[in-house]
């Protein structure tokens, strides 16, 4: 397979970038999207990443994927794409490194409870929690708030939006009113978020004992590597077969997907990155066959994996610690720690109970699993009183 080594005329570059929220000399040894990448790297929200959950709680073992891991595998996948597509791999490491950073304690569980928290203050959603992080509350320096990123980094964080928020959000929410496409970076990282997960859930759910081989093989896609590397490789021993397996699964997804957006690209011919922008549909995606696969690997993962028994026991116990969390320190805000309680009056000062609200939203957001398991046995177990 050919390397481009050159970027595409629809690449982003630093020389069409929207630029950043506050003006910053230019970097002097490195672009400006590396620059971004290093401020997610050295950020406090990244680094909680190692202990918030893919799919399993983060005590439960220690070979299962974390938020961590999850986003350095999007960002192999998404990087090595991009630059077969001769876009910019450094923008598409650098959302891969970012799209996670809003997302709660307990994986979509926590999300879900936590939105159920808010529904009378705005709600919740991790992408637009991601943007918050990168935008207001990182605090690290002098002369901003936040991380001051690019804003096609901060595009490509934001995948989904609703029409009232994209009305707050300024020029970031323009492409949502104008039903506009983001760069092909942010397009190429989407889908390897998704091959990332989809793929290393079966890695974990196997390594459980929650799914089995036999099951598996009920689905085309893992269906037909099981039986090259069975056929190649017969007396391989099981573990290193699994990986064999997940390994060819996600080269046949990247391929299609490579060969796929090359197809779309050269029947779009788009000539800049304006041009990716005006789509009508995304220029980066997996052919009908795949995407047929994919709906059916989903399915199975839906059913088999995310509602089996002991991941529903684990999820109900999140969504408890979650609600109990944000009543608790919503009705008493000296719960909260000093820099916590410090933030919840100046927004409630602010916006009022909706200000409060998103303060504590903000706190329970950024919490790792071990954390707001221990801040919920201190406040309500009597043996643990600090």
């Amino acid at each position: 397979m050919t390397q481009l080594t050159e970027l595409a005329t629809f690449a982003s570059t630093a020389n069409n970038s929207r630029g950043r929220r506050f003006n910053e000399p230019p970097p002097e040894h490195r672009s400006e999207f590396q620059r971004d990448r290093d401020r997610i790297v050295h950020s406090a929200a990244f680094r909680r990443l190692e202990y918030k959950t893919q799919v399993f709680v983060n005590h439960e073992g220690d070979m299962f994927r974390t938020r961590l891991t999850h986003s350095i595998e999007v960002a192999q996948i998404a990087r090595s794409v991009a630059r077969i597509l001769g876009v910019n791999e450094v923008l598409a490491e650098t959302i891969a490194l970012a799209h996670d950073l809003g997302h709660t304690p307990f994986g979509h569980a926590g999300q879900d409870a936590l939105n159920q928290c808010m529904r009378d203050y705005g709600g919740f959603e991790h992408n637009l929690q991601s943007l918050r992080i990168v935008d207001q509350l990182e605090e690290k320096y002098a002369e901003f708030d936040g991380l001051n990123l690019t804003f096609e980094t901060r595009e490509g964080i934001l995948k989904h939006c609703s029409t009232d928020n994209a009305r707050q959000l300024g020029e970031l929410g323009e492409r949502f009113l104008k039903k506009q496409q983001p760069g092909l970076e942010a397009q190429i990282t989407n889908i390897a978020d998704e091959i990332a997960y989809n793929n290393h859930d079966i890695d974990d759910g196997l390594r459980a004992g929650l799914i089995d081989i036999e099951q598996l093989c009920e689905i085309q896609l893992f269906r037909e590597q099981h039986q090259t590397v069975m056929t190649t490789y017969p007396d391989l021993q099981p573990r290193r077969a699994i990986h064999e397996i997940i390994r060819r699964m996600i080269n046949h997804q990247v391929t299609d997907l490579i060969e796929t957006s090359r197809n779309l690209l050269a029947t779009s011919a788009p000539q800049s990155r304006d041009d990716i922008l005006n789509q009508s549909a995304p220029l980066a995606g997996f052919s009908e066959p795949m995407q047929a696969m994919n709906r059916e690997l989903k399915r199975f993962l839906r059913n088999h994996l995310y509602r089996h028994y002991r991941v529903h026991r684990m999820t109900a116990k999140a969504r408890d610690i979650i609600h109990a969390l944000f009543d608790s320190f919503f009705d008493d805000a000296l719960l909260l720690p000093p820099e916590a309680q410090r933030k919840a009056a100046e927004q409630e000062t602010e916006n009022g109970s909706s200000g409060r609200a998103r303060a504590v939203a903000d706190y329970i957001a950024g919490m790792t699993d071990r954390y707001a398991i221990q801040e919920y046995e201190r406040i309500f177990t009597p043996a643990k009183l600090t």
